[in-house]
Order: structure tokens, then C-alpha cells, then sequence
């Protein structure tokens, strides 16, 4: 086999193992994502809680102001009784009175019934807030985790990448430009085998003289559908 098509096999080996990290690389992350989200989500339970009891608050607080003045308009109405003189002027008066009153009711009624939703929601609160401590301690402990994984991997990365360095300084610079060259658009299948015939990088059946050439392996051959580098395993011969 041609020494530089033997050097770019084993070169592209290397490029494919580091880029292999990646996936992986992406998994950590995701994990570190998922758990972010789930406190997240459970803060945002809180908080809506939180927003809801605030606003009855202020409806309850509304309800109170009302309440004030309809007891002011009743003590005031009371004052007028002494002053009515007619039968026109006391019904007139009764009628507000009791339109007042049915207020004063209301208000009672939604200040009591906003007051127990207000208490429902903050048993929820509670019930949450445990629920957040949990996933805030699954996250801390998911990116201990996760971080002793991307080290481990750097690590590993960057063993492969001295790796690189070292099998790059052995191939001529022409031949490494032209596997670079190939590599920016095909990634870690700039250099792939034949399996039946067919480039394994694009799938297309290559013919009979590239086979022939691919096979002798004496020169770096291309795909001459897609422009990769080909070489053949004997094994896969058919």
C-alpha cells in the first residue's frame, strides 16, 4: 500500500476518534440541560403560586377598602333617618341601604373565599419548594457528574490530539493539505473504504478501473463521484 495513503488511513482513524467525542461531549450537556430545566419548571410553579396569592391580596385589599366605605355610607345613612321626613325620602334611603348592605356581603363573601384560595396556594408553595430543593441538589450533584465526564474526555481528546500532531509532522505537506482540503467538507469521512464496489462515503458504485486502482493501492485514489479518499480492507474484497 502507498506509504502516504497508509499515513492518511491512520490519520483519518485519529481525526474520527476525536471527533467521536463529540457526541458525547453533547450528551453531558444535555444532562446538565434537562436538569436545569426541571428546576426551572418547578420555579416557575413557585412563582406563579407566588403572583396568584399576590394578586387575591390585592382584590382582598380592594374588598376591604369597599367594605370601609360602605360601613361609613351606612353610619351616614343612619344620621339621615333622623332627618327623613317623608314616606319617598325613607324608601329612597331603605333602598340604598340595602344595596349597600348586599355589597358589604359580597365583599365579605369574596374576602373569605379569596382568603382559602390564598391558603391552598401556599400548602402548594410548600409542597413545591421541597420539590425545588430536590431538583436544585439533582442538578448540583448531575454537574459534578457531568463535569468529572468532560474532563475525562478532554483528557482523552487531547492525548489524540498530540496523537494528531505527531502523525501530521510525518506526512508530507502537499499530501496533508489535500487530505485538510477534503476534510473541511466531508469531516471525518474524508478518507473511507470500498465495500462492494461502492465508496462507503457516498454510496455510489465506482468502476471497474477505480476499483482496479483502489485495490493495487500504489496511489491515493478519489471517489470519483464525490472526491474522497479510497482505500480497501482485503477482508471486503468480493
Amino acid at each position: 500500500m502507498n506509504r502516504h495513503l497508509k499515513e492518511l488511513i491512520v490519520l483519518a482513524k485519529n481525526d474520527q476518534a476525536i471527533d467521536s467525542y463529540l457526541p458525547q461531549i453533547e450528551a453531558a450537556q444535555k444532562k446538565i440541560t434537562k436538569a436545569q430545566k426541571r428546576v426551572e419548571v418547578v420555579q416557575e410553579e413557585i412563582d406563579t403560586l407566588q403572583n396568584a396569592i399576590q394578586e387575591n391580596e390585592a382584590k382582598v385589599r380592594a374588598f376591604e377598602e369597599q367594605i370601609r366605605v360602605l360601613k361609613q355610607q351606612l353610619d351616614s345613612n343612619a344620621k339621615k333617618t333622623k332627618e327623613i321626613s317623608t314616606e319617598r325620602e325613607m324608601q329612597a334611603l331603605s333602598l340604598e341601604e340595602d344595596l349597600a348592605k348586599e355589597k358589604l356581603s359580597f365583599a365579605n363573601n369574596e374576602i373569605s373565599r379569596l382568603q382559602k384560595i390564598n391558603e391552598t396556594k401556599k400548602s402548594l408553595i410548600e409542597e413545591t419548594a421541597k420539590r425545588l430543593e430536590e431538583a436544585q441538589h439533582a442538578f448540583v450533584a448531575i454537574g459534578e457528574v457531568v463535569e468529572s465526564e468532560k474532563v475525562e474526555i478532554e483528557k482523552s481528546k487531547s492525548e489524540l490530539f498530540i496523537k494528531r500532531q505527531e502523525l501530521s509532522k510525518n506526512i508530507e505537506q502537499k499530501i496533508l493539505a489535500f487530505y485538510e482540503k477534503i476534510r473541511n467538507w466531508a469531516g471525518n469521512t474524508a478518507v473511507v473504504s470500498v465495500k462492494k464496489q461502492a465508496c462507503y462515503g457516498c454510496y455510489m458504485k465506482v468502476n471497474d478501473k477505480t476499483y482496479a486502482e483502489v485495490i493495487k493501492a500504489e496511489e491515493i485514489i478519489n471517489c470519483p463521484h464525490c472526491g474522497r479518499i479510497l482505500y480497501i480492507d482485503q477482508e471486503t474484497l468480493v
